[in-house]
């Protein structure tokens, strides 16, 4: 008993000298509310973690110049036309129905009584799209 009470009186005494803090949470990442100076160690850790590859580097490094050249000339032949068939389009006179072909690609057009129905066709791909002008 006479321990029990020592003990007490001494917890008692070093209870007013004992302090404790808050705990405060602070997120690490910059974007939710947590200091700035983390983005950089952020974004390094999540670089080295990335196991994928770009594939758009490595091709554009891969590719010769000729095919550059040709993929260059099917653009610009290709908005050289979409530019021409805008313009006949809605200038005065009208676009020729027909089939067109551009590097790869297969562009039917047709006209009926609704508007103007352009078909465009990737033939190395398959994919395809239609365009549909109205007339108004």
């Amino acid at each position: 008993m006479k321990r029990l009470v020592i003990f007490l009186l001494v917890s008692v005494c070093f209870a007013g000298w004992a302090s404790a803090q808050d705990f405060v949470y602070q997120p690490r990442n910059p974007a939710f509310g947590g200091d700035t100076f983390n983005y950089n160690w952020l974004l390094a850790s999540a670089q080295s973690q990335d196991l994928t590859t770009n594939d758009a580097d490595d091709g554009f490094n891969s590719r010769n110049s000729l095919d550059s050249f040709t993929e260059s000339l099917n653009r610009q032949l290709l908005s050289q036309l979409s530019r021409q068939i805008a313009v006949e389009q809605f200038g005065e006179e009208g676009l020729e129905d027909g089939t067109y072909t551009v590097g790869n690609f297969q562009i039917d057009v047709s006209s009926d009584l609704d508007g103007l129905s352009i078909n465009i066709q990737d033939n190395s791909v398959g994919e395809q799209t239609q365009i549909f002008i109205p007339f108004f």
